[in-house]
């Protein structure tokens, strides 16, 4: 073979290296949004799924990350929780995304929680919830309760002198689980049982008539008492009507909602609800130029001047930005390069403050007291000095209080007993055993 074959053989395969190189470079960066568009969640998650689009137009805007642009990948679990199951594994295993976006419920997330673990995907989880759990594969970017429902509690107690206690929530794993860590706290204060009146219904629950006059009843007896809701989805609507139609004011029965936001009250006659409480760590009302910056983006991605931005969207906001940061630090979008690179990572949230991943995949947040006004907004009546670290396991159940996770090597655990120096099952592995 001559010189001349030679050079032109590898000037032929370099060219071919460069090709496949600068494919690889240009493949894009797939992100799963699973989030419901319809069904009973669907009042709640669909502003969800708009906002994952905006955040990664606005991305691409700038040039994606580390040169590749970034592609939504939408599905829609309906609403149906083992249906989450199956759409988090056609993300990962047919669709090869790099990262999911999504989840609103606990039991949808308990319900991708084995998957993500099973095929080790990412998964950013940005809704308030129930704690009890830390997965190497999740990032919890909503409200632990320690974030939420705790200071809410104690906000109604040291503020607004409330002695005795609705805990009314949607039958599920959320407000039980919450409700369990906000009975034992209260009865710890002193709090006597029979000052504590816990109430369920299922998803998208209409008929509010006979609870509302219960809790009319209960609120009688002589000592203040307030509402802490973890009631979620469409079923809000319907109870807060029935409120007003009972002539239940703010001012006699306060309720602190952890699951009705801006999105919610867009769908209601807020007249009746001006005075009543939500605890969140962030509203569309917040003072400062990145809100309205962040503001401005939305009303113009959904062409109305009405749109309304709330807690949850702030969470992918958060935790968007972490992962775009973390793709950055690791130079890849390898999953255990992402898992080390974004413990650490510290970004802007929309209230003026600082977001930070903390080792137990929970970040720092600020923790705000808003109430209703009657054009559907929040005035902020409360706010902590400064952000609060997510416990992903509660200080006040005796099977959790000593549980710390931290997953950074050596200890990569999500549950690690300070007492027995143990590590015990994965997150999706206690998921699993729950819902046999």
């Amino acid at each position: 073979m001559s010189i001349k074959t030679h050079v032109k053989l590898g000037l032929s395969a370099l060219a071919l290296s460069v090709s496949f190189h600068t494919m690889a470079a240009e493949d894009p960066i797939k992100v799963g949004i699973l989030h419901s568009l319809s069904g009973t969640m669907a009042i709640s998650e669909t502003a969800l799924k708009d906002t994952m689009e905006m955040l990664i137009e606005k991305q691409n805007e700038q040039g994606g990350v580390n040169g590749r642009m970034l592609e939504a990948v939408v599905v829609d679990p309906a609403s149906n929780w083992p249906l989450f199951a199956e759409k988090a594994r056609e993300l990962l295993e047919k669709e090869k995304v790099d990262v999911i976006f999504g989840n609103w419920t606990s039991v949808s997330r308990k319900s991708v929680l084995p998957v993500v673990e099973e095929l080790n995907g990412l998964l950013f989880y940005p809704v308030q919830y129930e704690g009890e759990e830390s997965s190497e594969n999740v990032f919890y970017t909503g409200a632990a309760p320690n974030q939420q429902a705790i200071p809410a509690v104690n906000y109604l107690k040291d503020e607004l002198g409330v002695e005795r206690w609705v805990l009314a929530g949607t039958d599920y794993v959320y407000p039980r689980t919450t409700n369990k860590i906000l009975e034992t706290y209260l009865k710890d204060m002193g709090v006597a049982e029979a000052d504590i009146m816990i109430n369920y219904t299922p998803f998208g629950h209409s008929d509010w008539q006979s609870i509302v006059s219960d809790i009319k009843a209960f609120g009688s007896a002589g000592k203040k008492t307030a509402v802490v809701s973890t009631i979620n989805g469409d079923a809000n609507v319907p109870f807060y009507r029935e409120l007003g139609n009972q002539g239940i004011s703010s001012s006699d029965i306060p309720v602190v909602a952890f699951s009705v936001g801006e999105q919610e009250l867009s769908g209601i006659d807020t007249g009746p609800l001006v005075g009543h409480l939500a605890a969140w760590n962030y509203f569309m009302s917040v003072d400062n130029d990145a809100n309205y910056d962040f503001i401005d983006a939305w009303v113009e991605f959904k062409g109305d001047d009405k749109a309304v931005t709330n807690d949850p969207m702030e969470a992918h906001y958060i935790g968007f930005n972490m992962y775009v940061e973390a793709v950055k630090k690791a130079g890849t979008t390898d999953v255990e390069a992402i898992k080390e690179a974004i413990i650490g990572v510290a970004v802007p949230n929309l209230t003026g403050g600082i977001a930070t991943m903390m080792p137990n995949h929970h970040i720092t947040k600020p923790v705000l007291i808003g109430e209703i006004q009657d054009n559907g907004q929040f005035s902020v009546v409360w706010e902590t000095s400064s952000t609060v670290a997510g416990d992903a396991w509660s200080d006040f159940l005796p099977g959790s209080r000593d549980l710390i996770a931290d997953w950074r090597a050596p200890m990569k655990c999500g549950n690690f007993n300070v007492k027995t120096g143990s590590c015990g099952a994965s997150a999706g592995e206690q998921a699993l055993a729950d819902a046999e």
